[in-house]
């Protein structure tokens, strides 16, 4: 069923009943992405004594412990607060939820030992089109994305001034199918982290990086409504769940 949605002065139409779910879950073990040179996330009962907090072993509830770093196991959301001294919370730099989306797929280019998505890559993928949100789908995009050990890796990087482009464009959400927007070791220097969020001039707090999606080949290039969620952490970054639903063009 078609809805019609009225969002920041424009109308179009979306199935709600045909979400696309492009995050990561965080699973216990192997099965998660992780980076950032860290263990795999855990997720263990409670034991007190003989008493283990599972049913399947005669608890009457499941009851576990979850132990994780949002930044590097599974999708996450992260606000400024990210990169600066004083602490910002995601949760209160995320006020809403919906946004237009501009889901892109770019194919990193080599630059010496490095791949980097580029300026023109954004801007020819855009196609002249300034959504509040962009997704970027990165090439190839294999399903080890979704448990890949990314540690080690130099994975593929945006260049700065295509993080620069997009904020001038009004960019206000960057989702991304890597675990940075940044190089894996660049000895601190963030350029894209900063270039986004504006750190040199007016740092825009109600900006948001998201990191470690997984958009499937089944989601195809073109327009869609975000809905960006987020677990209430009290935190720069938070485990996320970020939605797509297609936007339905009046000829389709």
């Amino acid at each position: 069923m078609l809805t019609t949605i009225n969002h920041d002065g424009s109308t179009f139409q979306v199935d709600l009943s045909q979400p696309k779910d492009i995050s990561i879950p965080i699973k216990s073990g192997k099965g998660s992405p992780v980076a950032w040179y860290i263990d795999p996330p855990e997720i263990t009962p409670v034991v007190e004594g003989k008493w283990t907090a599972l049913v399947r072993e005669g608890a009457v509830i499941n009851f576990q412990n979850i132990h994780f770093n949002p930044h590097g196991h599974g999708t996450h959301t992260e606000c400024v607060g990210h990169i600066t001294e004083e602490v910002y919370s995601i949760n209160n730099c995320l006020k809403q939820f919906f946004y237009t989306a501009e889901v892109i797929t770019v194919a990193p280019e080599m630059r010496g030992e490095d791949q980097v998505i580029t300026l023109v890559q954004i801007q020819n993928a855009l196609l002249g089109k300034n959504p509040e949100a962009v997704v970027i789908r990165t090439l190839p995009n294999g399903r080890e994305k979704k448990s890949k050990n990314w540690s080690h890796t130099n994975w593929p990087y945006m260049l700065s001034e295509a993080a620069v482009f997009l904020r001038e464009i009004g960019i206000k959400h960057l989702l991304i199918d890597l675990p940075s927007v940044d190089k894996e070791k660049d000895e601190g220097e963030l350029a894209s982290h900063r270039a986004f969020w504006d750190m040199k001039h007016k740092p825009r707090f109600d900006a948001t990086i998201t990191e470690m999606i997984f958009v499937p080949h089944g989601v195809k290039d073109g327009s869609y409504l975000l809905n960006l969620q987020i677990a209430p952490f009290e935190n720069d970054a938070s485990p996320s769940k970020p939605i797509l639903y297609k936007i339905i063009d009046e000829d389709e």
